[in-house]
């Protein structure tokens, strides 16, 4: 993946600042006088420079059929033209109308009623209630977008589509699961290839005719898998068609989806070369658990450059964010003061050019009424909440400098939604493996600790651009990764592996003559059986007393310990328990110019920080601030054209005091000149341009 010396261009170069604002719902406030006029008078107040308007709006910009009522919106984005601000302009597509459904009910998404295949259940309330596959529909969304598009594709409030929200759900009504069989004749060309792929030898499961692949059948992990992949695919293919209108009428203005981090419903990989900025939404529980802050925080990183990483290190947007406490959590508890701050800051930090909310005006009615916005029922400014968003809004006016600013990351980790979707119909899986994200974000959590920057990478990401590649639990590979990697490492890279690597190929199906599969010459070893602890269980492990990063306290391993035999990789730890007491635990391979380690056990945190903490060491990685942090507080850092802008934010409810080391810089948001250790308060944020 490029590493870029200089910035990037703005989201939209007639809106050149970094994007404050969010969802606002206008349509649901026609019949309450005023209220525009006090929100665009508040608007200012707190920094809001831009909108995300008609997310929801379908039935107010067609209350019925073939009527068009666009007054509302013309009004609002006059407004926003006279006061400056950006307006993302979203398509409806995300909860149509009640008379649409009445209407035309074959547009309803449908999902199975039993285990079995029994008649479908039509679903019309709540969202994301539409059929992906139906002609209709996309004739409908079609026919509504060619008019946004023509009515405001040259308003000069105009930045940026938003297309339909939050895409997710499946549909099982019988024109997708034809849908699915026609994808699956194009993947597979034959039904013994299909046969094959899915081994359906295995209870009688051979499929003689196409058409007798009518529903899920849970115990074909390879069918499940494939549904997946078709359910992406059609949802790409549906969001491609609805946007296809604005590409032709706007050519010039850029479209986004926004997604929901590391959803499993869907590959957003996918979408990633369709769009043209990548947007989520992001719901830190930071109100959680206080004790946790830091393990939230390394979480909601992991998931911003998961964001920033799918276009090549572009800048991303924070398209949702709450201000408050939303409706939706087991607890939502409020925000304590410069919290709100902190994890807008966070996400700046990471390589977003917005910090956006849902929602700027709090409903009065309906399930969110009680979720946070900038606008409380109160309907002023007196709120706590609006200060602290007026606050960060005055932030991101001194942090201007930062926008297109890059980072420049040589750490990639690999996280395949391809993976997660195998481990997960992997029937009789141990828990602590179905458990992938967490997996990966132990892996990941040393090196934001530590201030090093990372990409995150899917299964068929190019490696050279690395010096380290760390693949936790790479169960299903890709085809062409064994090659990619073995020219990864030969050249010189490290690359980082463990238990369950290179176990099943792309069909699911397992890789015979041994594990990891094409990748046993790579790390030279052979994995033979895995055992599965009980959560009180424990083994350990002993290190050898020379090894090439000198790690010597023993270490404790839980969930996952697998059996391997060298066959030309070195020894760095083997077991102290069980009946495989001394045998392989931890290995490096030295293959052509590089090395490739293989983890055989889970050793958690503290394993992975003490083994990372010396491979960022030997390795000469660059930090953020090349002084250790304490707890809770971490380093993060983005560059343009030469200046680097260090962002350090204390994650725990009290002072720590941060080593910033001897170099004076200045601080971007209070203009003070820092150097050597300083406190810094409890969810306090430094930028240090």
């Amino acid at each position: 993946m490029p590493n870029p010396s200089s910035a990037y261009p703005p989201v939209n170069p007639r809106f050149p600042f970094l994007w404050h604002g969010g969802d606002y719902n206008p349509d649901q406030w026609r019949h309450v006088p005023g209220t525009l006029d006090a929100d665009f008078r508040l608007f200012p107040l707190a920094g809001i420079n831009s909108v995300s308007v008609a997310i929801f709006a379908w039935a107010a910009l067609e209350p019925e059929e073939g009527h068009y009522t666009f007054d509302w919106l013309d009004d609002v984005m006059a407004r926003c033209a006279r006061q400056q601000m950006a307006v993302v302009l979203a398509t409806p597509s995300g909860a149509k109308p009640n008379w649409m459904a009445r209407k035309y009910p074959e547009i309803l998404r449908q999902l199975p009623t039993g285990p079995g295949f029994e008649p479908s259940q039509m679903i019309q309330h709540c969202r994301h209630n539409h059929c992906p596959t139906s002609p209709l529909y996309r004739q409908k969304c079609i026919a509504m977008n060619s008019r946004l598009a023509a009515r405001y594709g040259r308003h000069p409030a105009l930045a940026l589509w938003h297309v339909s929200n939050e895409y997710g759900g499946e549909c099982q009504c019988p024109r997708c699961l034809q849908a699915f069989r026609v994808w699956l004749r194009a993947r597979y060309q034959t039904l013994d290839r299909l046969n094959e792929a899915w081994w359906t030898g295995f209870w009688a499961h051979t499929f003689t005719d196409w058409d007798e692949i009518i529903g899920l059948d849970g115990s074909i992990e390879s069918m499940m898998l494939d549904w997946k992949r078709f359910t992406t695919d059609q949802a790409v293919d549906f969001f491609r068609a609805e946007s296809a209108p604005l590409r032709a009428i706007t050519p010039d203005i850029p479209v986004t989806i926004n997604m929901m981090g590391f959803y499993d419903g869907l590959d957003y990989r996918r979408f990633a070369p369709h769009v043209d900025v990548i947007s989520w939404d992001c719901y830190p529980p930071y109100h959680d658990r206080p004790d946790a802050t830091e393990a939230t925080a390394s979480r909601i990183g992991m998931t911003h450059d998961l964001n920033r990483s799918m276009k090549e290190g572009h800048p991303f947007l924070m398209m949702e964010s709450s201000p408050g406490p939303v409706n939706w959590m087991p607890v939502n508890r409020l925000l304590r003061p410069g919290v709100h701050r902190l994890k807008s800051l966070q996400a700046i930090a990471h390589g977003s050019d917005s910090v956006q909310y849902f929602q700027l005006r709090k409903g009065r009615g309906g399930c969110e009424k009680f979720h946070g916005a900038v606008i409380d029922h109160a309907g002023h400014e007196q709120t706590r909440m609006f200060r602290e968003v007026a606050q960060v809004g005055a932030d991101l006016k001194a942090l201007q400098p930062v926008v297109g600013a890059a980072t420049r990351a040589r750490v990639g980790l690999i996280y395949d939604w391809q993976v997660r979707w195998s481990l997960s119909a992997w029937d009789g899986a141990n828990p602590a493996v179905r458990r992938y994200l967490d997996t990966c974000h132990q892996h990941y959590r040393p090196f934001w600790k530590a201030g090093v920057a990372v990409d995150i990478l899917n299964g068929d990401t190019p490696l050279d651009a690395y010096d380290l590649v760390i693949a936790p639990t790479l169960f299903l590979l890709r085809k062409g990764f064994a090659e990619r990697a073995e020219a990864f490492v030969a050249a010189g890279g490290t690359l980082v592996a463990t238990y369950l690597t290179g176990v099943v190929n792309e069909d699911g199906n397992a890789h015979l003559g041994g594990f990891p599969g094409p990748l046993r010459r790579l790390f030279g070893l052979w994995a033979e059986e895995t055992d599965y602890l009980y959560d009180e269980e424990t083994n350990r492990l002993v290190f050898a007393q020379e090894n090439p990063l000198e790690l010597s306290a023993s270490a404790t391993v839980r969930h996952v310990c697998e059996r391997i035999h060298a066959e030309g990789a070195e020894i760095v730890a083997t077991y102290e328990q069980a009946f495989y007491a001394g045998e392989p635990a931890l290995t490096v391979n030295t293959f052509g110019k590089g090395r490739a380690w293989y983890l055989a056990a889970d050793g958690g945190l503290p394993l992975l920080n003490d083994f990372y903490a010396r491979l960022i060491a030997r390795s000469g990685l660059p930090r953020a601030l090349e002084t250790d942090q304490p707890e809770g507080v971490a380093a993060q850092r983005r560059e343009k054209d030469g200046r680097s802008f260090t962002f350090v934010a204390n994650y725990a409810g009290e002072t720590r005091a941060t080593d910033l080391g001897p170099t004076p810089r200045t601080d971007l948001l209070t203009g003070r000149t820092l150097s050597g250790t300083v406190p810094l308060p409890p969810y306090g944020v430094l930028v240090l341009g």
